[in-house]
């Protein structure tokens, strides 16, 4: 169980024996949710998750520390990781921008720093790539447009068993892809999307939402029409975030039948 689960049925000052007390109390809850059990290679496969994304956040720190640094001697790196990378090489070399030698040293040294992890990242990737074509349901997960190598390892490791979730809209809700809610006296009210829960999968789920909506101009499918007609109705960032959560109840859908996708099911 997640602690915040178990705080409210703690009756004092916090100490080993109301602790477990409060636990001993808050499992007999028929309400009560539970962390599922991973198995070894479930764990396996998250752990090269982790390394990821802390080498993606450390290449990211990396840039930001190399573009600062160049600031403070009036040079200004382009925005963006990609034209930052191609013009840092021409920076370096331009003798002529009044860089002193030492910086310049020290900088090209943090530059081959991101060169490496650029290195890194990429075995990283192609780790995940090799899993998801050995993994079963990460295969079947990828026929759904929107959903990559990373999207569906992750979720494979990190879901042990679809039928934990008796709908959709609740595994929509565990990743964190449903609005906030506050409704009294009942009036209901919805807000924007709680992004409570996990914050991997829905990261992924959106950074494949957006590269489906980005190639969908010139497509006359169901679900390109259906991004379209949204985008027009409630703005880009919104259809983003609806073709993310219909993404999440699709792998939920697929995960708790076994079934393959199908491009033009029909619901009958």
């Amino acid at each position: 169980m997640a602690s915040k689960f178990v705080i409210p049925y703690r009756q004092s000052e916090k100490n080993d024996a109301n602790d477990a007390e409060a636990i001993c109390e808050a499992v007999t809850r028929p309400k009560t949710r539970f962390v599922c059990i991973k198995s070894e290679e479930q764990q396996a496969v998250l752990c090269l998750h982790r390394i990821r994304q802390g080498q993606i956040k450390d290449r990211t720190a990396m840039i930001n520390r190399l573009r600062g640094l160049l600031s403070e001697f009036g040079i200004i790196m382009p925005k963006g990781r990609y034209p930052a990378q191609k013009h840092i090489v021409e920076i370096l070399e331009d003798a002529e921008n009044g860089l002193p030698d030492l910086a310049r040293e020290l900088l090209h040294d943090l530059w081959l720093s991101i060169k490496q992890q650029n290195q890194d990242i990429l075995r990283s990737d192609r780790k995940l790539y090799a899993l998801a074509n050995q993994m079963k349901d990460a295969k079947r997960l990828m026929t759904i447009p929107g959903i990559g190598e990373v999207t569906a390892t992750a979720v494979v490791a990190t879901v042990s068993d679809a039928k934990h979730f008796s709908t959709s809209r609740q595994f929509a809700a565990w990743i964190g892809l449903v609005p906030k809610q506050y409704s009294t006296g009942g009036k209901p009210t919805l807000g924007r999307i709680s992004k409570r829960g996990e914050k991997h999968i829905r990261t992924s789920l959106i950074h494949g939402a957006r590269a489906v909506i980005a190639n969908c101009a010139n497509k006359i499918d169901r679900t390109s029409l259906w991004i379209k007609a949204l985008i027009e109705r409630r703005g880009f960032k919104r259809a983003v975030i609806a073709l993310a959560a219909k993404n999440a109840r699709l792998i939920w859908s697929l995960l708790q039948s076994g079934q393959e996708y199908q491009v033009n099911y029909v619901k009958t």
